[in-house]
């Protein structure tokens, strides 16, 4: 009796699911990467016009009003026009930089960023870089417009109030970043401007000095980073020379946009729907 030989089989592989698909390592921050993201986010920026002008004009226009509001009371327009000119800045750039940010990852355009050979930082520094660009032309419109044009009464360098300024814009930039990532919504990261910015903004200085206040208030406003902006700007506005508490604001100021943008990378996250 002949006997039939069943070949034998040789055991399955296992096959990745179909729907897996291998994601590129992460590697280190690129100058070129990150410079093609500050471009695409920059060209982005040119095609919407209205964000545009709530970027450069509103700080313009809140700063013009509030001279006038103290047309009467020049005095009270130096004092608290530097203050705002760093405050508008920080302000504009969070509410815009929060929202623009969440509209690309409801969108999934950062879910197909990050499935290319692009890592968290240089997407970050990318944004920053984008952002930070119309900040340097944001704070120069509003410094020259309230030093040479509404006669803000500056004894320091008018670049020096620039500087501040600057640095403002980009703590704003920084913090938007940073808030778009706990966000499911645009109406959710304007929400969080209560949250964030408006305790600095009654903590800073602005209404009454800090030394003045209770000293639970005083302790939690010498942590927010809106008070170092506040204390730069008068610095500027009373000393003809570079102070050492200048210096101190300053540093303070650049660490806390530095620190957030490192959060920020740490908490950016893909998000499928």
């Amino acid at each position: 009796m002949s006997t039939t030989n069943t070949p034998q089989q040789a055991p399955a592989t296992p096959q990745a699911p179909s729907g897996a698909r291998a994601r590129p390592e992460p590697q280190a921050l690129s100058p070129a990467r990150t410079l093609a993201t500050a471009a695409r986010v920059l060209r982005q920026l040119s095609h919407d016009p209205r964000t545009v002008a709530l970027l450069l004009l509103i700080p313009v226009v809140m700063i013009t009003l509030l001279r006038y509001v103290f047309d009467g009371s020049p005095q009270t327009f130096d004092a608290i026009g530097a203050s705002l000119l760093g405050i508008f800045p920080l302000i504009t750039m969070f509410l815009v930089t929060s929202i623009a940010t969440l509209r690309e990852r409801t969108s999934g355009t950062l879910e197909r960023l990050l499935a290319m050979p692009l890592g968290k930082g240089d997407l970050i520094a990318g944004y920053a870089l984008a952002f930070g660009a119309v900040a340097i032309l944001q704070s120069l419109l509003a410094t020259a417009l309230s030093v040479w044009v509404l006669g803000l009464d500056v004894v320091g360098s008018p670049w020096l109030l620039l500087l501040v300024a600057l640095l403002d814009a980009l703590l704003g930039t920084a913090l938007g970043l940073f808030v778009s990532a706990f966000a499911a919504s645009e109406f959710q990261a304007v929400q969080f401007m209560p949250a964030v910015i408006f305790p600095q903004l009654l903590l800073c200085g602005l209404f009454i000095a800090r030394d003045r206040m209770a000293p639970a208030l005083e302790a939690i406003s010498n942590v927010l980073p809106m008070s170092y902006a506040v204390g730069g700007m008068n610095e500027v506005v009373h000393h003809t020379e570079v102070t050492g508490d200048f210096v101190r604001d300053v540093l303070i100021v650049s660490g806390c946009a530095l620190l957030v943008l490192a959060l920020g990378a740490a908490t950016l996250r893909r998000r499928t729907t």
